[in-house]
């Protein structure tokens, strides 16, 4: 079992920043990959960002390709989200999640582990 803990969020205003966290806990060697979705208000969650576990290959949402930047502290077994240029549309509950097979990582359904989300919102 992996368990994946979300840190960061937060009320912003709109083109400011903030970072998320999460720390992953438990057979971490097991894992593939790790990544962000988000779920709006009355929307569908959707995918923001995905990074493999060795930081490798990484993968964006057009919606945040230049805004938003995926990392990983290996020794921390830790993920990061930068969120740079926040609009409000960003606004909604960003979940992290990571697999431990070899998937196509923009996929719900992909990932076998889930945080419990962290609330980010952008005032206009």
């Amino acid at each position: 079992q992996v368990q994946l803990v979300e840190s960061g969020g937060g009320l912003v205003q709109a083109g400011g920043s903030l970072r998320l966290s999460c720390a992953a806990s438990g057979r971490t060697f097991s894992l593939y990959a790790m990544g962000w979705f988000r779920q709006a208000p009355g929307k569908e969650r959707e995918f923001v960002s995905a990074i493999t576990w060795g930081g490798v290959a990484t993968n964006y949402a057009d919606s945040v390709k230049g805004r938003f930047t995926i990392s990983r502290a290996n020794a921390k077994n830790t993920v990061y989200l930068q969120m740079n240029s926040l609009k409000h549309e960003d606004t909604a509950v960003y979940y992290c999640a990571a697999t431990a097979r070899l998937v196509v990582l923009t996929r719900e359904d992909s990932y076998d582990y889930w945080g419990q989300g962290t609330q980010v919102t952008v005032s206009s």
